[in-house]
């Protein structure tokens, strides 16, 4: 495309205003931005001569110089529960990494009627899906009666990341760079076009690589972006942004959209030693002050925050965590996804024993929670929670800490 003005975001991160403008200053009409920006994000078209409902001048005008790539998707890995990881090279040359869920849907566990405990539900789901849709059937239909996978994209934020908590692959390299909203929207782009026939994209969940709210104005831009509706038009409701929990960021975040974005906080643990021994920024940010934070986001009626707790063998993983954990979380709007740890290379931490997660569920079943283990999905490509990391990155430091 023609080289922008000088104060313009880049192409793929334009909100159709912006593409208004750009495009009246290459000789077309207002609407037509509304038009490049659907043919971007709702169509995926990123060659103008193929725009084929704007002027051919504007075309032609929008293809002087060329359409710069966002990103490039390299060969990818798929798990034998469809789950696939894929690795994209960005212009600089960094790589990150984003992930597909296929088939994942939340089921809810109440109180103590649970009749199969031993079945894990998909916590990626049920953190992304609203509280009102958490029933519902795992296929959608179109209007010809055919019947459609929905799929969950686990997007990133960051190369690398600078939080260091001790059971994920991401940070153990340190932070690079933030990405642009281009690089994360291209993310979901390239996803959309990886869908197998028989898929459909359905959830977001900004769970890849980076703190999300670190790199808190691309994050926003992204999600802008994604629901616009004139583009891929995604419910708030179905995109969760999860955060090891950035006090000020939070309360940002539910300003900015009135609470419609669905949060989610890597929580760890239950008391502050324990926390700031997993997650460093708990020195900065403690359970204190991020309980306060929690209290204050402007939930919608009916909508939950998720708590993300990695269960960390010898670390946080005893029923009296679990008892602290219920007691912590008392009077507050939420719902529990378990996560075994999944062992990375930089770490000599692993999960607990079966037994033990579901010891630790019952706690919290019977304190009153709704809570879900999240099912082991994609982690024979390296793809499951926590297992994110820079291509050949080597550990700064070793990373399991007391």
């Amino acid at each position: 495309m023609t080289t922008p003005s000088k104060d313009a975001p880049p192409p793929l991160a334009r909100l159709p205003e912006e593409w208004a403008k750009e495009v009246v200053r290459l000789g077309g009409r207002t609407f037509h931005g509304k038009q490049v920006f659907r043919w971007l994000m709702a169509r995926g078209v990123f060659e103008p001569a193929q725009m084929t409902d704007l002027p051919k001048d504007l075309r032609r005008a929008l293809a002087e110089g060329g359409v710069e790539p966002v990103l490039t998707v390299l060969p990818g890995t798929r798990a034998a529960d469809r789950t696939r990881k894929l690795l994209v090279r960005l212009r600089d040359g960094a790589t990150v990494e984003t992930v597909l869920i296929p088939g994942v849907s939340g089921e809810r566990r109440l109180g103590r009627g649970v009749q199969d405990e031993t079945e894990s539900d998909d916590a990626d789901a049920a953190a992304a899906v609203d509280d009102e849709d958490d029933d519902e059937d795992l296929g959608d239909e179109n209007p010809q009666g055919k019947s459609y996978l929905r799929v969950t994209q686990c997007i990133s934020t960051q190369v690398g990341c600078a939080m260091g908590c001790v059971f994920c692959a991401s940070g153990v390299a340190g932070l690079k760079r933030n990405l642009g909203p281009d690089e994360i929207v291209a993310q979901v782009l390239a996803g959309k076009a990886e869908l197998d026939d028989d898929e459909r994209l359905r959830n977001i969940v900004y769970m890849g690589m980076g703190e999300p709210l670190h790199n808190y104005a691309s994050t926003v831009r992204s999600l802008r972006l994604l629901t616009h509706a004139d583009g891929l038009a995604i419910s708030p409701r179905r995109i969760t942004v999860s955060t090891s929990g950035l006090v000020p960021e939070i309360a940002k975040l539910g300003a900015d959209f009135a609470g419609q974005i669905g949060l989610a906080i890597s929580l760890h643990a239950a008391d502050d030693e324990t926390r700031s021994r997993l997650m460093p920024i708990n020195k900065k940010y403690p359970l204190a002050a991020l309980i306060e934070g929690l209290r204050a986001y402007p939930l919608p009626r009916r909508r939950r925050i998720t708590i993300e707790y990695t269960l960390v063998s010898g670390k946080n993983d005893a029923p009296l965590e679990a008892t602290k954990l219920a007691r912590l979380l008392r009077g507050l709007p939420v719902k529990v996804n378990l996560i075994p740890m999944n062992p990375i290379e930089a770490s000599t931490l692993g999960p607990p024993a079966g037994a033990r997660t579901l010891e630790f569920q019952r706690v919290l079943l019977d304190a009153g929670y709704s809570v879900f283990i999240r099912r082991r999905r994609g982690d024979d490509v390296a793809a499951a929670c926590g297992q994110l990391a820079l291509l050949g990155a080597k550990p700064k430091v070793r990373v399991d800490r007391g």
